[in-house]
């Protein structure tokens, strides 16, 4: 089969379209009115993540940062103070929502790709004083997009889950992406559940969902961010019929992110090879940073370059450049890609 024309997108996982079986779920779903608790579909994916999770109530939304917005919102007060990774998404790409929904400033921690230690976050809780905000809230993200789709170990997330019991402070995992996590570390979903006061997990990116998030933690928790939701124009009808895209994407797409992170390895592998390449970081998931010899090209030229060849990549920094792999790139368009890459030739 000739690749040379098809559009290949790698700027997102989000970017990926129902399968035919999926289009079908959706179809045959039985639906109902969500805000009257009514939708049997969105009540089924709701108990079924929260369970797998280990945490008593679930919450479906329609997009993680919504989810995450509200998590914040629901565990903290105004004048509070989260404290999260200087590239966390909640931080760098929601708006500023915590400051426009919450009130709340942020502790922005200096990790590494992505990933906080213990100590850090430690070093980072505010005395108690009347002239600082308050510390009340720990956001991890997992994997880390800007990091690479970097990974927390289990013993990770389990030192600062502890810290943040000893000194009373809500622990909120985003996990857009947690299902890649655990596929590449063979971390459990209890065990994640457990280490969370609250976790976000998204339907609409390795999984393959059109829309969706589910947000997870205590009933009371829920209660309360279910309110939040409405609150924030979430609150959906027949939802079921979205709810239902999830159900199919849990069932039948997490076992399968395993090829998508050797995609990712494998273009790894031919950028390393590279002279107009200056680095590549090494990629743990199904996300590849790579940057560009800035004395050879920029990166608009090979962006440019590789749209002229129907790939689709997207900037990530002033000489970094993110290819992700999804369910939608196929074995042959990796190595379409790995030619087109070997290919280029820098303007001088």
């Amino acid at each position: 089969m000739d690749n040379t024309n098809i559009l290949i997108d790698v700027r997102s996982d989000t970017v990926t379209k129902p399968s035919a079986a999926m289009l079908q779920a959706m179809l045959h779903a039985k639906v109902g009115d969500d805000v009257f608790g009514e939708d049997p579909t969105v009540t089924e994916l709701e108990e079924k993540v929260a369970a797998m999770f280990g945490h008593e109530a679930g919450l479906f939304c329609a997009s993680g940062t919504m989810a995450n917005q509200i998590a914040v919102k629901a565990h903290t007060q105004p004048m509070d103070e989260i404290i999260l990774d200087k590239t966390a998404h909640i931080y760098y790409y929601e708006t500023a929502g915590f400051a426009f929904h919450s009130g709340v400033s942020v502790k922005l921690v200096d990790g590494e790709r992505g990933i906080m230690t213990a100590a850090q976050v430690a070093a980072n809780i505010q005395p108690d004083f009347d002239w600082l905000p308050k510390t009340s809230l720990v956001c991890l993200e997992h994997t880390s997009n800007k990091g690479g789709g970097t990974c927390y170990t289990l013993s990770e997330i389990q030192a600062i889950r502890a810290l943040c019991l000893q000194r009373n402070l809500k622990l909120h995992i985003d996990g857009a992406r947690i299902f890649n996590a655990m596929v590449a570390t063979g971390q459990q979903t209890a065990d994640m559940g457990a280490a969370a006061d609250s976790l976000s997990i998204c339907f609409s990116k390795g999984l393959g969902a059109p829309v969706g998030s589910v947000l997870t933690g205590s009933k009371s928790f829920i209660r309360q961010a279910r309110r939040v939701r409405k609150a924030f124009g979430g609150g959906m009808r027949q939802a079921g019929f979205l709810a239902a895209a999830c159900l199919y994407a849990l069932e039948n797409n997490v076992g399968r992110l395993v090829i998508d992170h050797d995609h990712a390895r494998q273009l790894a592998d031919v950028l390393a090879e590279l002279s107009w390449v200056k680095k590549v970081w090494s990629p743990v998931t199904n996300i590849l940073l790579f940057e560009v010899e800035d004395t050879v090209a920029t990166v608009a030229q090979v962006l440019d370059y590789l749209k002229e060849n129907h790939i689709l990549a997207v900037q990530f920094g002033p000489q970094q450049i993110r290819m992700v792999t999804h369910l939608d790139v196929t074995p042959q368009m990796v190595v379409r890609i790995g030619e087109v890459l070997k290919a280029y030739q820098p303007i001088a």
